[in-house]
């Protein structure tokens, strides 16, 4: 696959400074913002995923009449933690 350029951006003199400042060792601006490119469409997806997710979840609970309370969740969240827990000791 042939790979392609991205467009150049202008930023203020403070700006690259800011940004030489945090660069790691042996990474370059390019290399700095590709990552920040691709960690940003990873966030993006999961965020989308998790709408998609929260909005089919309203629409079982409309179809089905079953809706739960923040303590129904919290209470069931704290049942798995304590049963991990517990196996985790076990295993320890």
């Amino acid at each position: 696959m042939k790979t392609a350029t991205m467009p150049s951006i202008r930023v203020t003199p403070d700006f690259r400074e800011a940004l030489e400042s945090v660069l790691k060792d042996g990474e370059t601006i390019s290399s700095f913002m590709e990552d920040s490119i691709l960690r940003e469409i990873e966030t993006r997806k999961s965020q989308s995923e998790f709408i998609k997710r929260g909005l089919a979840a309203r629409e079982e609970a409309k179809r089905t009449g079953i809706y739960y309370t923040t303590d129904d969740v919290l209470s069931m969240m704290r049942s798995k933690l304590e049963k991990a827990k517990a196996k985790a000791a076990k295993a320890g």
